[in-house]
């Protein structure tokens, strides 16, 4: 089932910023690229280094630890499949910004 939750004015960068987000256990990093909104874990799938102040060019994030280059769209590995990124919709409404989350399947 999938959730939204609806940010702060605060928890939404400016332009060309990010911010780091604990969405009810979720650790988030949000990218504000010229007014495209990306949300992505904030955890390198190779070694859980935190990628949100990773070096940033366009769309595309550096992890700090190892140098791997996601972009942040796809969520994929920059030239490769092999790795991937979770990645969250963003969705805005009337002034309001959500990231839509995966909640876990609930066992009958």
């Amino acid at each position: 089932m999938k959730r939204r939750m609806a940010l702060l004015p605060n928890q939404v960068p400016e332009r060309n910023g990010r911010v780091l987000l604990d969405l009810e256990g979720h650790s988030v990093a949000l990218f504000n690229i010229a007014d495209s909104l990306y949300a992505v874990d904030d955890g390198c799938p190779h070694q859980g280094a935190s990628l949100c102040g990773g070096r940033l060019e366009g769309r595309v994030i550096q992890c700090c630890a190892h140098g791997l280059r996601f972009d942040l769209a796809s969520g994929y590995l920059q030239n490769s499949t092999a790795l991937k990124l979770n990645t969250y919709p963003v969705e805005r409404e009337k002034g309001e910004v959500f990231i839509v989350i995966d909640e876990p399947a609930t066992g009958c």
